[in-house]
């Protein structure tokens, strides 16, 4: 369940990423934030997981 975790966290991320650049390249300033937000899920979601990998060991 971890992995598949870390997975979605990046998956968030990368997705994030392509939403901020695409909103970027045609000025939609919406796009930008959702990129963003979704960036910030990801990042929210990745360092769960390292915590939780912290306390496990």
């Amino acid at each position: 369940m971890a992995e598949e975790q870390k997975a979605k966290a990046k998956s968030e991320q990368m997705k994030g990423k392509a939403k901020e650049a695409a909103g970027r390249a045609v000025g939609n300033e919406r796009l930008t934030a959702e990129g963003k937000s979704d960036q910030a899920k990801g990042d929210a979601r990745q360092a769960k997981e390292k915590t939780k990998d912290v306390f496990k060991h």
